[in-house]
């Protein structure tokens, strides 16, 4: 019995060298070019993050380094004193309490109302549907500072004067036109015809909408809460004009701090570092679904 013929060899594949073109660049950028992007990005980077580690250096320092003419880019002698004295500082805590309650509640109230107007702004078909996404877009450019005078004769006229409840629905105003034209964003996204399938399936319209369209919105609403809280978190301007002392919120019991007799720089820093812990904290918790939520619809597939 005759054996068979083995296979010759495969030819030996010979790679190619690049060899550059007289008068054309490889795509990309050059060594050179790419250090000094590094280089500037990092000078911005320090220069950002410089102010941040001036305020929690100086909560650590005692008041003889604090007020010197030399500056000392760390504390010689650290000390939590300042924090202390915070701590016990007229109206802290309770401004404290003040600032979660009227910023969670706010929050979650943007969320709810927000959620609803985008979806119907997005899925429903209404007479000057055009008209109220312009009124969005013009609310938001609107300073509220401007409308505080308007404002304290609204809640006077409630009866809602110097009281959280007030405030609260003052920041629920304040973070909703955003969380609508966000979410409005998200939703459009989604495909009617998963809408329409679901539908067919033998959804409702509630269960198409608690089943499909909020699970694929839940990056969005992710956002839009970082950002509305961090928004309701941070301004001081009404809450400290609107309201006594005992019923405002964290950040005005920081700028009570500097009055005509001076500053305590030492426990101010240690509240403003105390301040910035509940933002950092919850980004830290959902930074993954603010990515996600920040880059969802940049690509279409």
């Amino acid at each position: 019995m005759a054996t068979p013929l083995a296979a010759p060899p495969a030819p030996a594949v010979r790679r190619r060298r690049y060899r550059p073109v007289e008068g054309v660049r490889p795509v990309g950028r050059s060594r050179r070019s790419a250090v000094l992007f590094n280089a500037v990005g990092l000078a911005f980077t320090i220069i950002m993050a410089f102010p941040v580690y001036w305020m929690i250096n100086t909560a650590f320092k005692p008041p003889n380094e604090v007020t010197t003419f030399t500056p000392q880019f760390w504390p010689s002698h650290p000390t939590l004193s300042n924090f202390t004295s915070a701590l016990r500082a007229q109206n802290f805590v309770t401004d404290v309490k003040n600032s979660l309650i009227v910023t969670s509640c706010a929050v979650l109230a943007s969320l709810v109302i927000g959620f609803l107007g985008a979806l119907a702004i997005a899925r429903f078909r209404f007479y000057g549907k055009r008209a109220m996404i312009l009124v969005i877009l013009v609310v938001q450019m609107v300073p509220f500072l401007a409308l505080l005078i308007p404002l304290y004769l609204m809640l006077n006229g409630f009866h809602l004067t110097n009281s959280l409840t007030g405030i609260t629905i003052v920041y629920l105003i304040i973070v909703l036109p955003y969380t609508v034209w966000m979410l409005r964003g998200f939703i459009v996204n989604i495909p009617r015809e998963l809408d329409e399938a679901a539908m067919v399936d033998g959804c409702s319209r509630w269960q198409t909408f608690y089943r499909i369209i909020l699970p694929l919105t839940g990056p969005g609403l992710v956002a839009a809460s970082i950002y509305g809280f961090i928004q309701a978190w941070n301004e001081f301007i009404i809450i400290n004009t609107l309201n006594s002392p005992e019923k405002q919120n964290l950040m005005a019991w920081l700028a009570s701090n500097q009055t005509l007799r001076g500053t305590a720089w030492g426990p101010l820093m240690a509240g403003a570092t105390i301040s910035a812990l509940p933002v950092v904290v919850l980004f830290l918790i959902i930074q993954r679904h603010v990515a996600t939520g920040l880059t969802a619809g940049a690509v279409k597939g």
